[in-house]
């Protein structure tokens, strides 16, 4: 019987045990703890040590959200990966598969940078609203530190490790109530990691480009600006589609960036501030696994219970920015 309701119904989180506070990146870069907490809200991040993968920490966190809904890994029907930095540029998500033993389930990557949870969601609810899958499970994952520049203040000081976890399945009541999703690909040079060929010649007719991805480029103000004009915007938009309005938000979580855009994003939506989820002191910004992370904890914390309406946001490079209204639970 094909279902077109969808409910979101576990949650899982996992970040590596590592970790480096304000402190201790003072002794990288000119830097300090007052410096870094009054423009970014950031303490500490945690980071993958090198034995530690994405896939790792991804299947800790799939584990923990397949049990709180009540199934088991042979249950899912398919897996997406939301993540920038996979194990393999083939893609990760078969390897979750593999270890967390989804049998049945078939696995994809999707790269949307710190907006990716929210893509896949809408994604993961496209499947189940056609009918096509009933047990979805989503992750959001990145190993940023991989791919940071340490000697760069500006952006070394922003991004930590981690994962998070969901599973959507099918449902006599549609939770799901509302998305929009948007990019502007004029705007990638604000944030991007980009790959450098380096010429190789094969033969005298033939050269190609090999090389490796130059570290995380950002331009900060313009990533700023952007986000505190854009995201109000496309939550008002998803705000409508779902048929609700920002008094009717129980919980605001957005992609945990930076505590001065998450201030001034819920100023714009007039949404208080006791309502708004932020956990980015802890973690810094995990792109893809932000929301998801910040998701968990506030409902293992008891804060965020069945019923309640979540609006979330997520922004970043692409540039790409989507926000999806939702009730948490069956």
């Amino acid at each position: 019987m094909t279902t077109t309701g969808i409910a979101i119904t576990g949650s899982g989180s996992a970040v590596p045990s590592l970790s480096l506070d304000n402190h201790g990146l003072s002794q990288l870069v000119e830097t300090s703890d007052d410096w870094i907490t009054s423009r970014t809200g950031i303490r500490r991040r945690h980071l993958a040590s090198p034995e530690v993968t994405l896939g790792q920490v991804a299947a800790e966190a799939s584990l923990q959200a397949i049990a709180m809904a009540g199934l088991d890994p042979g249950d899912l029907d398919l897996i997406i990966l939301a993540t920038s930095t996979a194990d393999d540029l083939f893609g990760s998500a078969s390897q979750i598969q593999a270890r967390i033993g989804a049998t049945r389930a078939v696995a994809f990557d999707l790269t949307a940078a710190c907006s990716g949870f929210v893509f896949g969601l809408v994604t993961a609810g496209q499947f189940i609203r056609t009918g096509v899958y009933q047990n979805v499970l989503l992750v959001g994952a990145d190993i940023l530190s991989r791919w940071v520049d340490w000697s760069d203040r500006r952006t070394c000081i922003l991004f930590g490790d981690g994962a998070g976890a969901v599973v959507l399945q099918g449902s006599d009541r549609d939770r799901l109530l509302g998305f929009e999703l948007k990019s502007d690909g004029s705007q990638n040079s604000s944030l991007n990691l980009a790959y450098q060929p380096e010429p190789k010649t094969l033969t005298p007719d033939v050269t190609i480009g090999q090389g490796r991805f130059h570290p995380i480029t950002m331009n900060g103000q313009d990533i700023y600006r952007f986000a505190v004009k854009k995201v109000p915007e496309v939550v008002e938009k998803a705000l409508f589609r779902a048929d609700r309005t920002a008094d009717q938000v129980d919980w605001l979580i957005l992609h945990q960036a930076n505590q001065r855009i998450l201030d001034a994003v819920a100023g714009r939506l007039k949404i208080p501030p006791e309502k708004v989820i932020s956990n980015l002191a802890e973690y810094g910004n995990t792109s893809a696994a932000s929301v998801p992370l910040a998701l968990d904890e506030a409902v293992r914390s008891g804060k965020v219970r069945s019923g309640d309406t979540i609006a979330t946001a997520g922004f970043g490079a692409g540039l790409t920015w989507g926000a999806a209204i939702f009730e948490w639970g069956r």
